[in-house]
């Protein structure tokens, strides 16, 4: 299958890395990609189609053979050369008036695996409320700890779900229930869906956690078996291709804004103070990027896809040194996987097969106390990690409505049989992506695109330390 398709996201920046395509030529896919399976054919009137008759006139039905169209330009419409039909797209989400699964039949699993993130409580929430409410599925159960609660050797025990026990989550931060990494056996997991009688699993995690729903739907598809996999991709760092924006996202740029905000008021409050905060983004600098652009107070934005030199004239180093002479004071913003060519690594991984990064913080406060002594410039750093205190809090506004959107996406894709894809939103417009399509790639700051230069226009830093 093609890895890549033309992509601009709310900023106006096109993603990808060094691997740059104009935004003005679309990347060749085939159609076939973009297909979403099906367990069968839906001969179930949905118990939401009333609403929908109701609704006739509007938007709110969904044709089963519209498409959201990848290309948002007629440039790159029209240069594709192939008729209206051919042009690649993807399946709107939406309830169907026929539906594949009885709901008075379906148990439904859902399990929240990987890093914590806002937003989650509110996806299982949603689910809930939306199964309960709409379809009037009789039993929804919760999985503990990720993966690890399929595993008979864990021997944790099913969470009974309904709208009662998850009327308050979504005002806490974390999963109700909990989470863990790394990878468990496919074929036992699915051993415990056939005993249980599940007939739907939501997966609500990032690309690590979706490969993993890849080899269940694999398992189930060999045994023949009629159970969908549906995902609501998570990651805080919005490293997620082809779809807007990761929920939880909003909120942790926002809370990251504040960490800024307060690392300022520090470094203007000394002589000769510097500030400095590592955010999250291991492989893709969103976090910091926005969250510069929100307080607007930073002077150097360090990001993953962007490498930079600490020594010589046109380095990091000599930069802050003239910001400080100049102002009185700098802030630096560092994603957490920024300058990993300065750091040795040991070529470690953690239990998802990631690898471990060096720590960009601590080393950054030891080189920069360092040169300014050198220079006899007398200092005072302060260093704020923010990232648990992030990843902890209950989602804002925004995030709680975008979470509550996408659980109700993905009880619809669920419940009219659709399966092996997640939901997301492209443009505004919620759609199915085949879960091979949403681990195929990264999404990353494009150091060429409107997101970046934004952030260069607002630091007055170089385009790259060093050069």
């Amino acid at each position: 299958m093609s890895e890549a398709f033309d992509h601009v996201n709310e900023a106006g920046e096109q993603p990808g890395g060094n691997n740059v395509v104009p935004l003005d030529r679309p990347v060749a896919v085939d159609p076939a990609d973009l297909d979403i399976a099906t367990l069968g054919p839906c001969r179930i009137t949905s118990p939401m189609a009333p609403l929908l008759d109701s609704r006739r006139t509007t938007e709110h039905y969904i044709d089963e053979d519209d498409r959201v169209l990848l290309d948002d330009t007629l440039t790159k419409v029209t240069s594709r050369g192939v008729p209206l039909e051919r042009l690649p797209g993807l399946e709107p989400c939406g309830p169907r008036r026929k539906i594949y699964f009885d709901p008075s039949k379906t148990r439904v699993g859902i399990v929240t695996c990987g890093g914590l993130c806002p937003g989650l409580n509110d996806v299982i929430a949603g689910l809930v409320r939306t199964l309960t409410y709409h379809y009037g599925v009789r039993r929804v159960v919760g999985f503990r700890n990720g993966f690890q609660g399929f595993i008979s050797s864990y021997a944790y025990d099913v969470v009974e779900l309904t709208p009662q026990s998850v009327r308050d989550i979504s005002v806490d931060g974390g999963t109700v229930l909990g989470t863990s990494r790394g990878h468990q056996d496919p074929e036992e997991i699915v051993d415990c869906l056939e005993r249980m009688h599940i007939n739907v699993l939501f997966v609500v995690g990032g690309d690590g956690t979706m490969r993993g729903a890849m080899q269940i739907e694999r398992v189930i598809a060999e045994r023949k078996l009629k159970i969908a996999i549906v995902g609501i991709p998570k990651t805080i760092d919005n490293d997620i291709p082809y779809i807007d924006q990761s929920f939880g996202f909003q909120t942790a740029f926002s809370r990251a804004s504040e960490s800024i905000r307060a690392v300022t008021v520090e470094a203007k409050s000394t002589a000769n103070g510097i500030g400095l905060v590592k955010l999250m983004g291991r492989h893709s600098g969103f976090i910091a990027c926005y969250a510069a652009l929100a307080r607007s107070d930073a002077d150097v934005v360090l990001i993953p896809e962007v490498p930079f030199a600490l020594e010589g004239e046109n380095g990091l180093l000599a930069h802050l040194r003239k910001r400080v002479e100049q102002r009185g004071h700098a802030v630096v913003v560092a994603a957490e996987g920024a300058g990993q060519e300065l750091l040795a690594g040991d070529a470690a991984t953690d239990a998802s097969g990631n690898a471990k990064l060096g720590d960009i913080g601590p080393y950054l406060r030891e080189r920069i106390a360092a040169h300014f002594a050198e220079a006899g410039v007398e200092t005072s750093l302060r260093y704020i990690d923010p990232s648990y205190a992030i990843r902890s809090v209950p989602a804002n506004p925004y995030d709680s409505v975008y979470t509550v959107r996408l659980s109700q996406a993905a009880v619809h894709a669920a419940m009219s049989g659709r399966t092996a894809m997640v939901v997301g939103r492209v443009r505004r417009r919620f759609v199915h992506i085949p879960m091979a399509m949403a681990v195929s790639k990264r999404n990353q700051v494009d150091p060429h695109g409107d997101l970046w230069m934004a952030v260069l226009e607002s630091t007055g830093q170089p385009f790259r330390f060093g050069d």
